[in-house]
C-alpha cells in the first residue's frame, strides 16, 4: 500500500513516510492509492474479536511495512483495560423498547473524548515510523485544536523520548474543562499556547508553518522535523476507521442485524475527520446506508451538502459545542479527491479558490455522488439543549452537547424520511467536559450562571448516576503550567522560541 497526495504532485510514499511527514510536500493530504476491502467472511470473523485485535486487523489492511505482531502490540497497549475499562468503545442500545437506535461511546479513554482512540495509538505508530524511515531528527508534533485533540495529543506524546509537542488552541473557543485539561498538562516536552482568534486561525497558522519550505529547511538544519497529530495526519485518521467496523460487527454479534443489512451512522462534525473515517469503512465494504453529517450553527458543511457550495465567508459563532466551531473542514479535501475519481486537478482548483476567495463550488456530478451518501443538517444552541433533555427523558442517557447535535439532526431526518434503518449515534465526548451547558439543558436555561465548574460537575454526576472520570475529577487539584497567549501572526515565532532556533 502506497500513499499519494490529494493534490497530485508528491509522488508516492510508504505508510511510515506518510505518518511521519503528516502533510504532503505539495500541501495536500495523504490518501491510500487504493482502498482495501473487507469481505463478509472477514467481517463475520471479527464478531468475537476484542477491539484491540479488530483494530490491528483493520490497520493491517492499510499499514504495509508494519507487521501484524507489531500492530497487535501497539493496539493492546493503546487500548489497555487500565486506560479504558473492559470495552474501550462500547456500543449501547439506547432503549430496550427501541432496537433502531444505538450509541457508540468513544469517550472512555484518558481525556474523555473520541480523539483518545487515535491519539493513544498514534505515538506508537509515529515512533515506529521514525525507526522504519531511519529518521534521527527530533520529531516536533505541531497541532491546532478546537478542544479535544489538544489534550488527547498531549496525553499521548507526553514525555515520549525524541519528541516535542506544541498545541495551539483558540482563546475563548474551548470549554472550561477542555482548557483546564490542556493548561495543567505535565511533561517535559509539552507546550500549550492560546491564540487570539478562532480554531480556523490556529489551524491555518499550523498549515502555513508546515507549508513554509524555508522554515522547514531551517528546522532540518537544526535536527528537527515537524509532524502532526491532527486528523490531517493519516496515522490519526486510520485508527478511527476501526470503530465503525466494530459497530457493525457488534450489531452482528448481538443479532440485531444480519450480514449485509445496512446501518446509518450519525456523526457530529467539525473538521470532517471522524465522519470521513466512517466513509472509508463504508468504502471498505461495511454496509452503511447513510452518513448523517451533523453541524452546529457553524453550518458550512450542512450548506455544502445541500448546495455543493463551500463558503467560509460567513459569521463565526462560539457555541455550546466548541469542538465543532470550525469553518474550514480540512478532511473534506480527502473526500473530494476520492469522490471525484482521484482528480487532483479539480482538488487543486477547489482548494486554491478556498484559500484565495474563501469559497468554491463542486460540479453537479460530484454533488450528486455526495448526496447519495451524506445527509447534512444543523442545530442551534436551543435545539441542542432541548435534545439533551429529550434524550434523557426518553432513554435515561445523558449526552454531551456535540452528541446532542447528532441526535437533533437525526430526529428531523427520521421524521421526514421514515427511514427505519438501524442507526448508530457517535458519542464524541463525556458530558462532564461540558457540564455547564448540559446542566442548563437538564435544569433550565441559566442554571449554571454563578456556579463554579466543580459544583456543576458534581451535580451532573448526581443527576445522571455517572461516575466522574478521574481525569475530570482531579483537574481542580492540578497547577496551571501553560499560560502563553499570542496573536495568530506570532505562531511561527513562538515555535522558533520554543525550539530555540
Amino acid at each position: 500500500m502506497r500513499y499519494i497526495s490529494t493534490r497530485g504532485n508528491g509522488g508516492s510514499y510508504t505508510a511510515a513516510e506518510a505518518i511521519l511527514t503528516g502533510i504532503a510536500p505539495d500541501g495536500g493530504l495523504f490518501v491510500p492509492e487504493t482502498i482495501p476491502q473487507l469481505s463478509e467472511d472477514e467481517l463475520y470473523a471479527m464478531k468475537n474479536m476484542p477491539f484491540y485485535e479488530l483494530s490491528a486487523t483493520v490497520l493491517s489492511k492499510y499499514l504495509d511495512g508494519f507487521t501484524f505482531d507489531e500492530l497487535i502490540a501497539y493496539t493492546r497497549s493503546a487500548y489497555s483495560e487500565e486506560k479504558w475499562g473492559e470495552d474501550p468503545v462500547p456500543l449501547v442500545q439506547l432503549n430496550a423498547y427501541n432496537d433502531r437506535e444505538y450509541i457508540l461511546e468513544l469517550w472512555h479513554g484518558p481525556t474523555c473524548a473520541f480523539k483518545d482512540v487515535a491519539l493513544q495509538l498514534l505515538p506508537h505508530l509515529m515512533t515506529a515510523s521514525v525507526r522504519k524511515c531511519g529518521e534521527n531528527k527530533k520529531i516536533v508534533i505541531l497541532t491546532a485544536t478546537s478542544g479535544d485533540t489538544g489534550k488527547a495529543a498531549l496525553e499521548g506524546f507526553k514525555d515520549l523520548p525524541g519528541t516535542e509537542i506544541i498545541v495551539f488552541y483558540p482563546t475563548g473557543g474551548v470549554s472550561d474543562a477542555q482548557k483546564l485539561q490542556m493548561v495543567t498538562t505535565g511533561g517535559s516536552n509539552t507546550h500549550v499556547i492560546a491564540v487570539n482568534g478562532c480554531f480556523d486561525d490556529a489551524q491555518t497558522g499550523v498549515k502555513n508553518i508546515f507549508g513554509d519550505k524555508e522554515f522547514g529547511e531551517k528546522l532540518s538544519s537544526n535536527g528537527i522535523r515537524l509532524s502532526s497529530a491532527n486528523s490531517i495526519n493519516w496515522g490519526r485518521l486510520a485508527p478511527q476507521i476501526a470503530y465503525y467496523v466494530y459497530s457493525y460487527v457488534s450489531l452482528l454479534k448481538e443479532e440485531k442485524i444480519e450480514m449485509g443489512d445496512q446501518i446509518n451512522i450519525v456523526v457530529p462534525t467539525g473538521n470532517f475527520g471522524n465522519i470521513l473515517a466512517a466513509w472509508y469503512a463504508k468504502s471498505m465494504g461495511v454496509p452503511i446506508r447513510k452518513l448523517i453529517c451533523a453541524s452546529n450553527r457553524n453550518k458550512v458543511l450542512c450548506d455544502f451538502f445541500s448546495s455543493g457550495k463551500y463558503d467560509r465567508n460567513r459569521e463565526f459563532y462560539k457555541t455550546t459545542s466548541p469542538s465543532m466551531d470550525i469553518l474550514i473542514s480540512s478532511n473534506l479535501e480527502r473526500l473530494l479527491f476520492e469522490i471525484s475519481g482521484k482528480d487532483s486537478a479539480k482538488v487543486v482548483d477547489w482548494m486554491a479558490s478556498l484559500a484565495n476567495e474563501g469559497v468554491y463550488s463542486v460540479d453537479p456530478k460530484t454533488l450528486k455522488l455526495l448526496q447519495k451518501i451524506f445527509v447534512g443538517g444543523f442545530a442551534d444552541e436551543a435545539g441542542v439543549a432541548k435534545t439533551i433533555l429529550d434524550v434523557y427523558d426518553r432513554t435515561d442517557n445523558v449526552i454531551d452537547t456535540h452528541t446532542a447535535v447528532g441526535f437533533n439532526i437525526y430526529g428531523r431526518y427520521h421524521q421526514r424520511s421514515s427511514d427505519e434503518t438501524k442507526t448508530v449515534f457517535v458519542s464524541t465526548a463525556s458530558p462532564f467536559k461540558f457540564a455547564p451547558a448540559v446542566m442548563d439543558a437538564l435544569r433550565g436555561e441559566g442554571y449554571s450562571e454563578g456556579k463554579d465548574i466543580d459544583t456543576l460537575i458534581a451535580e451532573l454526576s448526581e443527576e445522571s448516576g455517572l461516575e466522574i472520570p478521574e481525569s475530570i475529577a482531579t483537574l481542580k487539584d492540578k497547577p496551571v503550567r501553560h499560560t502563553d497567549v499570542i496573536d495568530k501572526e506570532q505562531m511561527k515565532a513562538k515555535v522558533e522560541d520554543i525550539l530555540l532556533i
